[in-house]
């Protein structure tokens, strides 16, 4: 087992280019000995069936070419052989073969009366039979007839022109073959290492990268075009667009840090201001340093995975065309993973520098029930109903309508997303008394513990790893219920969670309600 282990581990590391290049040669080796064994088969076959079509056209002018009288010395083609028995007696009257050409030792062997004759006659089965000379390497192909009179003869002609045209075929192959071989390596190492320079960088990038030079760009191979058409380019676009987004992030984190610090140090200058400004520079101060670290963790598995899935293909794991896509499709999973988590990030960074948001009047049953539509389009086998309590008014709030959007439908895939498809899904809206409208997003699911109901809207929160895998494989980011918190309290609301009656969870959203005018309810 640990010399199959060792083997597998020499095989790994040898590099890619030479695992392709050896694939290559290969499938072309055997192709070629294919290509030979049928051509060498197929011309040997029919260079046999051309002299058994002679044989049977010469077995018919025995008589005329072989005389009466028992010699060697019969001027008959140099490559044949014929033997005669007699009438009277049954036993071999003559043979006659050329002389000049072969020797006794090269002749086939043959019965020795006509019993044996007829014996050989139905054994061939009316085709000529091949027989091995009696004493050398020559081979022959023996035909046995009767003839009208009673006579039996047997008629051969040589194999060794077949033979000989046979094995000059075979060195003509071998010869061509090797130089295409020859040919072929040297032309398949340079294609192949040209190939491969754009992973060679790739991976120098990635290395950069993990390393903390954020400012590092993967080359483009299809730099120009619109659109890449290669897995490479695809690859080196995502992997820019994702570094972009990255740095952008971090900048932003450190503009709101110095933003930060300032406001703390020009409060200290006023004593009633300065413990507040204090308090909230500290809070910010360990929200930034939380969310960086948070940030840092996450942002650093899949950079790590993409530097690993590219070591590997760099290093040959995959040989065939189909897994070395998987790979490069893994990379982009990966790339794609880490946009949405720097979307999310910038999103958060955005509310904690506490930017004014787009407010207008906005129908909170419009927003519900698009949501609903939405869910449904997405789980049509999901029970999802939206529930308006009668007499609750216009339910208007003045709010950013996408960013609410975003707070509704963020709270309906938490649960699509967190609840098995046999439980039921429900969005109720009401007003509360004190000018409050209130949403929530309840479902029959397994629920939360207390400790999970307390944490989950913190940053970065997964109530359950296995429970936070979508069915394509990724794991959500853990921010989505905090940027449905940041929205909220940027709207000035609340959110909570409680226990659904029966079993489940029941996220509760309040808002502020827009006060009526007096055509409002018209």
């Amino acid at each position: 087992m640990n010399a199959v282990q060792q083997a597998k581990g020499r095989v790994r590391g040898v590099p890619l280019r030479i695992k392709l290049v050896a694939s290559v040669l290969a499938l072309v080796s055997g192709a070629l000995v294919v290509i030979s064994v049928s051509t060498a088969y197929f011309l040997h076959n029919y260079l046999v069936d051309q002299i058994d079509l002679e044989l049977r056209e010469s077995a018919d002018r025995i008589q005329s070419i072989m005389p009466s009288s028992n010699t060697n010395s019969v001027s008959l083609p140099s490559d044949y052989v014929i033997v005669l028995t007699s009438p009277t007696t049954g036993k071999v009257r003559g043979f006659a073969y050329d002389t000049s050409r072969f020797k006794t030792a090269d002749l086939p062997p043959w019965p020795s009366d006509a019993a044996g004759f007829e014996a050989q006659e139905k054994a061939q089965d009316g085709k000529p039979r091949t027989v091995r000379a009696r004493d050398s390497s020559v081979r022959w192909r023996m035909f046995y007839i009767e003839r009208p009179d009673g006579q039996m003869a047997a008629i051969g002609e040589h194999l060794t022109d077949v033979d000989l045209a046979v094995k000059r075929l075979a060195w003509i192959d071998l010869l061509v073959g090797g130089s295409v071989l020859i040919m072929l390596a040297s032309v398949g190492a340079g294609i192949v290492r040209t190939s491969l320079k754009p992973l060679v960088e790739i991976e120098r990038t990635a290395a950069a990268i993990a390393g903390g030079d954020l400012t590092r760009r993967v080359p483009d191979p299809e730099e120009g075009q619109v659109e890449p058409t290669s897995e490479l380019g695809r690859l080196s676009r995502a992997l820019n667009a994702m570094l972009t987004q990255i740095e952008a992030a971090f900048t932003a984190r450190a503009a709101s840090e110095t933003s930060a610090r300032w406001a703390e140090s020009a409060a200290r200058d006023a004593a009633a201001a300065a413990q507040a400004s204090e308090a909230r520079a500290i809070r910010s101060e360990e929200r930034m340093r939380q969310f960086v670290a948070d940030a840092s963790h996450e942002l650093r598995t899949p950079l790590t995975t993409i530097r690993g899935f590219a070591e590997l293909y760099r290093q040959g794991a995959a040989s065939a065309p189909e897994q070395t896509a998987g790979l490069l499709r893994r990379i982009e999973d990966e790339a794609a993973r880490m946009g949405l988590l720097v979307e999310d990030l910038l999103l958060l960074a955005r509310l904690d520098m506490e930017r004014p948001l787009s407010l207008t009047p906005v129908e909170l049953p419009v927003l519900a029930s698009d949501a609903v539509q939405a869910a449904r389009a997405m789980a049509p086998e999901r029970q999802i109903e939206l529930e308006i309590a009668p007499e609750s008014g216009p339910l208007v709030v003045s709010a950013d309508d996408a960013r609410l959007r975003q707070v509704i439908g963020n709270l309906v895939t938490n649960a699509l997303t967190h609840t098995p498809p046999e439980a039921e899904i429900r969005i109720g809206l009401r007003a509360e008394p004190g000018g409050f409208a209130v949403v929530e997003v309840a479902d029959t699911g397994p629920g939360l513990s207390a400790e999970q109901a307390e944490r989950v809207f913190e940053r970065f929160y997964r109530a359950d790893a296995a429970r936070t895998r979508r069915a394509d494989g990724n794991t959500g980011t853990g921010l989505g219920l905090a940027i449905v918190a940041a929205l909220v309290a940027a709207h000035h609301g609340s959110v909570e969670v409680a226990q659904t009656p029966g079993g489940g969870a029941t996220f509760r959203v309040r808002l502020p309600l827009l006060p009526q005018t007096d055509g409002a309810g018209e």
